[in-house]
């Protein structure tokens, strides 16, 4: 078990990393090809495409190749992926190579967090937490490595770093997969509850429960109004968080003309915050409540969001940046603990909804970003970031109002 673990340490690790490899070094990027923000906003919606065909598809291809080798040709697909970033071949194979770099992120996520899972019963809760703090050490460390190599004027170094961690990963897990494994589960698709591009979003389980059991839940009160609202938060999140990291950087260069190294750390900050917050975003959430956490996060968010659009300057946007990712450090992993007990005994389906919609989030928002960037300037992007936070904030406010008013009609009905 300890070796599974890690095992998915490391298949987490070099994700968390790889996963914003693009947005540490997008400035640069942009420069040295010559194109627009909203072609980096293309790679990045790139990239969480191919990660929620990823995702989706994993269960299908488990059944006709088997784990072990989905799993492998993943990591080898990620490890090649990558050193091909590192050669900067021309702009559209650069764009054609971002879905192949998101399907091994996708697929790899979704079962290594299956494995994980399986393997540890009782202790999965543990296991995955382990696993999960490998993702974040990885978001939090490119953004410092990035940096450096710009500063050193190797910032394309960033994607072989990446590449080379996938191929010694990749080693490891030839080297020392588990034999319980392959004998020790059948080939459905379980995976993770995953905490999304800042924890590792990117997972789905098979269901358990009969189709007819969901569908009577599902059909149950306003379950369903419940969930495509709570799908709808996911979308606005996740792609939220995505653009705000990958665009960071370039907001504060353009805005405070600060260096691309200097601008990098600030990602780093974001995520050291993420990490610090969600050591204490679950007890706070079980304390307070789920829905009354959410909701005075979303709004701590948009004031926050709102601050940034209305002070500017480096100082500032560095502070509000490190408590914008104390607040939202554990919305992702909250909300879905919500959306399942609002919409209860279709944990499988509910969770595969608003996985794929947070990917769906994170393709199509960083290229919304893109093109405020191009058209605009980094103020009126940051006042689309407030926006966006607003939304969220009304999303999770009528989600939360939906929840309460299905309640009640539980509770007439058992009283009756």
């Amino acid at each position: 078990m300890s070796r599974l673990i890690l095992l998915g340490c490391m298949a987490y690790l070099t994700i968390g990393l790889g996963e914003l490899a693009v947005g540490a070094v997008l400035e640069p990027m942009i420069h040295a090809y010559g194109v627009r923000y909203s072609d980096g906003g293309q790679l990045v919606m790139n990239q969480f495409l191919g990660g929620l065909v990823g995702t989706l598809s994993a269960p299908w291809l488990i059944r006709r190749v088997g784990r072990k080798k989905l799993l492998l040709f993943a990591i080898g697909l990620m490890a090649a992926a990558e050193l091909a970033y590192t050669a900067l071949p021309p702009w559209g194979v650069m764009l054609a190579i971002g879905p192949l770099t998101g399907f091994g992120f996708g697929t790899i996520e979704t079962l290594v967090g299956s494995l994980v899972i399986a393997g540890a019963g009782e202790r999965a809760n543990t296991a995955m937490g382990r696993v999960e703090t490998c993702f974040g050490i990885g978001a939090l460390i490119i953004p410092f490595a990035g940096a450096a190599l710009i500063g050193a004027g190797q910032w394309r170094l960033a994607f072989a770093v990446v590449g080379l961690l996938a191929v010694i990963t990749l080693a490891l897990w030839v080297r020392y997969w588990p034999a319980r494994i392959g004998s020790g589960m059948a080939d459905s698709g379980a995976a993770p509850h995953g905490a999304g591009p800042g924890s590792g979003p990117g997972a789905m389980s098979g269901g358990h429960g009969s189709a007819g059991a969901s569908s009577a839940s599902l059909k149950k009160g306003g379950a369903w109004g419940v969930l495509i609202i709570c799908a709808f938060f996911f979308f606005v999140y996740v792609g939220m968080e995505m653009s705000f990291v990958h665009y960071l950087p370039s907001l504060l260069v353009q805005s405070d003309g600060i260096s691309d190294a200097t601008a990098t750390l600030a990602a780093g900050l974001f995520w050291g915050a993420m990490t610090i917050g969600r050591l204490v975003a679950g007890n706070v959430a079980d304390r307070i409540g789920g829905a009354s956490y959410l909701l005075s996060t979303c709004a701590i968010g948009a004031v926050i969001f709102l601050l940034m659009s209305l002070t500017g300057g480096t100082t500032a946007m560095f502070v509000l940046t490190f408590f914008l990712g104390l607040f939202l450090s554990g919305m992702f992993a909250v909300a879905l603990v919500f959306a399942n007990r609002a919409v209860p005994g279709v944990t499988e389906r509910t969770t595969s909804i608003l996985i794929a919609s947070g990917l769906l989030g994170g393709a199509i928002l960083p290229k919304m970003t893109g093109w405020c960037l191009d058209q605009y300037d980094a103020a009126a992007t940051r006042w689309f970031f407030t926006l966006v936070a607003v939304l969220l904030f009304v999303a999770m406010a009528v989600a939360a109002a939906l929840t309460r008013r299905q309640s009640r009609t539980d509770a007439r009905v058992v009283t009756e």
